[in-house]
């Protein structure tokens, strides 16, 4: 016997959810919609609603009917409505919880377009008032973060489209002079509320990271560069997770940390090859990695909770940093 291959069941692009809800309203309405008046109201071409009335049908179920007396599409179960049935409660808490994650980016261009998006297509589907609980009840708190030059995202999305190199003026973290680079734009990474870029600098002759916050005057040149095969971030980032960050050598530390430090220690994965062990009263941990700055920030960050027990530079800036500490007391006790 001959066997029939069934279809590849159709599936609809979320960015379709608003009108398809849309074209719902208007059916349930009693108004006898016809494919025209949908097209004018979706601002969408006929064959357009076309399809969406046919996957409504074959793939949601939906017990839509065309009327010729009134001209116009009917649901002959008067009940009927897609949001019953259409998007499940998991659906609407995963959109909820993009939603807030995307307040992270709110100092950047991309922001605007992404909660416009996740809007769009949410307000049709939470008209039982479940998205404004979800809104108050699921929240990433606002990180400090830097505004960004839309200027300066847009060339840079740009040239990530198409590799084309630019250039721009940085602005050093010290205040220092302005310089000239000019780059091939690998990525764009985000940490801690803040954008930066990974791209290969031409005045140095190596890839390097520069924070968005502090690029001025950028442009987008004609000139196009070819895509290392090894480019991306992660891939020299040392296998450990402590923040933007590439250094030149690999390093192994030896971190004892105690109380709320140890804590915090144990409930993270720092580095890939981490090894966290309970001593007499504190942790240890053990790990390489490539981030020796952002190793000795977190560090100090612990304040006296984390001792640093190797490499010996380690050590070294610590107590100087410590003492410096201690100079900056002694000058307050005389203010």
């Amino acid at each position: 016997m001959k066997t029939i291959k069934k279809p590849a069941r159709q599936t609809l692009p979320r960015t379709a959810l608003p009108r398809i809800y849309t074209i719902d309203k208007y059916i349930a309405s009693g108004s006898y919609p016809n494919c025209n008046e949908l097209s004018e109201i979706c601002e969408i071409s006929v064959p357009t609603i076309n399809r969406d009335i046919e996957f409504m049908k074959d793939q949601l179920g939906a017990p839509i009917d065309y009327c010729p007396k009134n001209r116009g599409y009917y649901y002959t179960e008067k009940t009927f409505r897609l949001a019953a049935g259409f998007t499940t409660a998991d659906d609407l808490l995963a959109l909820s919880m993009a939603k807030s994650i995307f307040s992270l980016y709110r100092e950047t261009p991309l922001f605007e377009a992404s909660n416009n998006l996740l809007n769009s297509i949410l307000t049709p589907i939470s008209s039982d008032g479940s998205n404004d609980l979800l809104d108050k009840r699921i929240l990433v708190p606002q990180v400090a973060s830097a505004k960004i030059n839309s200027a300066v995202w847009d060339n840079i999305v740009s040239a990530l489209k198409q590799n084309n190199i630019i250039t721009f003026y940085y602005q050093g973290l010290l205040n220092e002079e302005e310089q000239f680079r000019k780059v091939h734009p690998y990525q764009l990474l985000f940490d801690s509320g803040m954008w930066y870029l990974y791209g290969y600098s031409e005045e140095r002759k190596a890839a390097r990271i520069f924070s968005l916050s502090r690029i001025l005057k950028t442009r987008l040149t004609k000139e196009v560069f070819t895509l290392p095969k090894n480019y991306s971030y992660n891939d020299f980032s040392g296998d450990s997770y402590f923040g933007i960050f590439i250094g030149q050598e690999k390093k192994q530390f030896t971190i004892d940390c105690y109380e709320a430090a140890a804590v915090y220690a144990s409930d993270r994965l720092w580095a890939k090859d981490q090894k966290i062990t309970e001593k007499d009263g504190f942790v240890r941990m053990e790990f390489s990695s490539t981030q020796y700055n952002k190793v000795l920030k977190w560090v100090l960050s612990c304040g006296c909770y984390a001792v640093p027990i190797k490499p010996k530079k380690l050590i070294d800036d610590w107590k100087w940093h410590v003492m410096e500490m201690k100079k900056m007391v002694n000058k307050t006790k005389n203010c």
